[in-house]
């Protein structure tokens, strides 16, 4: 294995876990110390709220949490299976951002609740015009962002670059662009 996807993993593991350990760890703190009394952090912007949540990411699809169970044990695996593919780092990062806050979710429907995946997730932070999420929805949102981001710049770099050498730049099987004059 090479050093660029040995150092792709690494961050997005690495990433992974400084996520789900943050996630956990605002959790632990927002149940022992907003369920009774809620912090105003900026008046009328942000709010510390301790709100449970069966649904997905910001309260979407409360009434189907084996959904997102499902969902998020099936990304988690993908993005494990595939952690040692990526030499780009930031694609590395942006995963490991979608895999820590899954995972860290997913923590929550497993510990949380009476049956498998009934458990309601955590979450604190209102911004007063979206719906109360965590850090977990935060990272899977910022890491999904990053990953569209990226894709489309990188698309259009290797078009660009493809048209600088005067041909076309499509990627070979190990990413890099081919001139196929």
């Amino acid at each position: 294995m090479d050093r660029a996807r040995r150092r792709g993993a690494v961050w997005l593991f690495t990433v992974a876990g400084l996520v789900f350990l943050l996630d956990r760890l605002t959790k632990v703190w927002a149940e022992r110390r907003l369920v009774s009394d809620p912090i105003d952090v900026i008046q009328g912007v942000l709010t510390f709220r301790f709100a449970t949540n069966p649904g997905g990411a910001f309260s979407l699809g409360q009434n189907a949490p084996w959904f997102f169970a499902t969902a998020s044990i099936a990304v988690s695996i993908l993005i494990v299976v595939t952690a040692f593919r990526h030499t780009n780092v930031l694609t590395a990062v942006a995963l490991g951002l979608v895999l820590g806050g899954a995972v860290g979710n997913l923590t929550d429907r497993l510990t949380r609740g009476e049956d498998f995946f009934s458990g309601r997730v955590v979450d604190f932070i209102d911004l007063q015009i979206w719906p109360v999420f965590n850090i977990a929805d935060a990272a899977i949102v910022v890491g999904a962002v990053i990953l569209a981001v990226s894709s489309f710049v990188g698309d259009r770099d290797q078009a660009t670059s493809g048209a600088a050498l005067g041909g076309s730049a499509s990627p070979a099987p190990d990413g890099h662009p081919v001139d196929e004059r």
